[in-house]
């Protein structure tokens, strides 16, 4: 059984182990991200996070003020019996504690505002992004690394503000101004303090990296068990384990992994344990060594009760804050790495892009021309395509046909601007589609593919993807067109039919129907059908078929089919070999060549209805 790949830290705050994750270095090593540019996201917020920060100070400050008024409290009122004092007193602590939590509250509200103003803002700047990139970065890179920085990258980085932040602000308020009430109030205590404080924050340091050594197994376990459970029990995996007979195999496999995390659960249970039971023994062993040290005459200076147990009191909520500074290394090396992240994917080029002044396409009338057109997918590699010269005149079709990887998907997918070529130009009515704006070409331009997409909605929200504005009858007649209103109007909801996770309710015929319409929903004036039918039966292709022509009427048509009843009746038929166009004319024509199409149907490999 192979390891599953283990995921980097995402969507995690930085670890408490005093060492930054290997991957967020890595990460920032190899897109290197400045400050500066961080800065400037939050720059048109520079007022909130001032108020920020000087919410966070004040509330710190007055927490401090609490083991001040309880020293008076103890060495004042109660031995004088002073009510008017103590009650004075009690209404300040109450006051403070308020006042405290008040500023708390005002804080964490305009941290988290700022915070979710700008991640909106990362995240549709990112996704806007990503539509504009090509299909090579689709097909490069794994699909869940894309939905991980968009949603789990971003939403970790409102913890920049809310957290990191905002907690190195409080920390570093708390720790200066109780070290400066601290010695204040005894200078022989405070000394004693900073002999005791930093073997105690060594040593929970060094069991909190014990436990996350436990914690990075049992992620890994968790992770394979996860990869385990979205493998098989997804539509197409459960569709996969059946018709292999693999469930009693998947089984054991989820029960072996399964039973190994015990193990890790429980030490990492003992692991939390121990660090919990290191920590409650520090906060009880560094009171006691402060109690000793104030009744020692050598080190008491004449302290009074009241003074020793504000001196605890600040002393106790000295531990955490010292600790959270102590790894601010980690939390910003884990701010930074998200923040370069989200930078990296920003940065990529559109290799794609809406020309600077596009060009008008008012009303296309779909011619398309292949002028010298050479293209590759690797910019340093071999080309795919060879000085292609191909016209289709508006209105008329052509067919692409050879042999695997000859290139016919390649060209048609230039037509639809899905590459760009290296070299000469594809032109729709004579303009370079370079010059287009790619809504327009879009608008011009549909596609249909042998792979139908359809979304988790309704029948209706899945043809309306294609035009937003249609109206339901403009809808119903682009499905009569393609022959599947009876079938969408017998369904139980009509139109409002759910189709289920990637339209797994619907046959393979019914979902190419649906694509058709969609794409006639759009009335474009060129139509590439990229092996639309290759995948379905004879009886269903014909069906579809039979679509198809009503949905090529009056529109330049570019086919790319492996039967001979797909492509005998088009205009042209062009036959590719290694990128290069190698036999051009009709089907009638091409026989008589005697060249490669006649070779191809004689082969048997365009020949489903020759008969006919």
């Amino acid at each position: 059984m192979a390891s599953p790949e283990i995921p980097r830290r995402e969507g995690r705050g930085p670890s408490r182990t005093g060492r930054p994750d290997p991957a967020d270095r890595q990460q920032l090593v190899d897109f290197p991200v400045s400050l500066t540019r961080i800065v400037a996201l939050f720059s048109p917020y520079r007022t909130s996070l001032a108020t920020v920060i000087g919410l966070i100070v004040a509330s710190s400050l007055v927490g401090l003020a609490q083991p001040f008024l309880v020293r008076h409290v103890i060495d004042d009122a109660l031995p004088a019996q002073d009510v008017r004092l103590l009650l004075t007193l009690v209404l300040a602590m109450m006051a403070a504690a308020a006042t405290s939590a008040a500023l708390g509250v005002a804080q964490t509200w305009l941290s988290t505002t700022v915070g979710q103003q700008v991640m909106h803002r990362l995240r549709s700047d990112l996704f806007s992004h990503l539509q504009r990139q090509s299909l090579g970065f689709f097909t490069r890179t794994r699909g869940g690394e894309v939905q991980s920085r968009l949603t789990n990258d971003i939403n970790s980085m409102q913890g920049v503000v809310t957290s990191t932040a905002t907690s190195i602000a409080s920390n570093t308020t708390v720790v200066i101004g109780t070290a400066v009430a601290m010695a204040a109030l005894s200078w022989r205590l405070a000394l004693i303090s900073l002999v005791v404080v930093p073997p105690a924050v060594l040593l929970t340091r060094r069991v909190a990296r014990l436990r996350q050594q436990v914690t990075a197994r049992r992620q890994a376990a968790l992770a394979d068990l996860h990869v385990q459970v979205e493998e098989s029990l997804s539509v197409s995996g459960a569709l996969l384990t059946r018709t292999l007979g693999a469930g009693p195999a998947m089984s054991a496999r989820f029960e072996d992994t399964s039973a190994g995390l015990v193990g890790l659960e429980v030490a990492s249970q003992l692991a939390g344990r121990w660090r919990m039971a290191t920590m409650n023994l520090l906060f009880a062993a560094i009171p006691a060594v402060i109690y000793l040290a104030a009744g020692l005459p050598a080190t008491s200076g004449g302290m009074t009760i009241g003074t020793l147990v504000a001196f605890t009191g600040l002393q106790a909520g000295l531990f955490r804050p010292l600790l959270s500074l102590l790894d601010v290394s980690v939390s910003v090396t884990a701010s930074m790495a998200l923040f370069s992240r989200i930078f990296e994917y920003l940065d990529l080029p559109v290799e794609i892009a809406d020309p600077e002044e596009p060009r008008a396409l008012a009303e296309p009338t779909g011619e398309v021309r292949f002028e010298d057109v050479w293209f590759g997918y690797d910019p340093d590699g071999a080309a795919v395509l060879n000085g292609i010269d191909l016209h289709i005149p508006a209105g008329t079709s052509l067919a692409l046909v050879g042999a695997t990887g000859s290139g016919k998907s390649t060209l048609a997918g230039l037509v639809a601007r899905l590459h760009d070529p290296r070299h000469g130009r594809v032109t729709l009515d004579g303009i370079d589609l370079r010059d287009l704006a790619l809504a327009d070409v879009a608008a011009a331009v549909g596609v249909v593919s042998q792979e139908t997409y359809l979304i988790h909605a309704s029948v209706r929200e899945n043809l309306r993807h294609a035009r937003p504005d249609a109206t339901d009858a403009e809808i119903e007649r682009a499905c009569r067109l393609a022959e599947v209103h009876d079938l969408i109007s017998s369904l139980p909801d009509g139109y409002d039919t759910v189709v289920g996770s990637r339209g797994h309710r619907f046959s393979g015929g019914e979902k190419q129907r649906l694509a058709i319409a969609r794409t006639l929903l759009r009335d474009p004036r060129v139509l590439v059908l990229d092996e639309a039918t290759s995948a379905l039966d004879n009886s269903t292709e014909r069906a579809v078929q039979e679509a198809l022509e009503v949905a090529a009427r009056g529109r330049t048509t570019l086919v790319v089919a492996h039967r001979l009843s797909t492509v005998r009746d088009a205009d042209q038929i062009a036959v590719l070999d290694h990128g290069r166009v190698v036999e051009l004319g009709t089907h009638e024509e091409l026989l008589l060549l005697g060249g490669q199409y006649a070779a191809l149907v004689r082969a048997g490999v365009y020949a489903d209805e020759l008969a006919a």
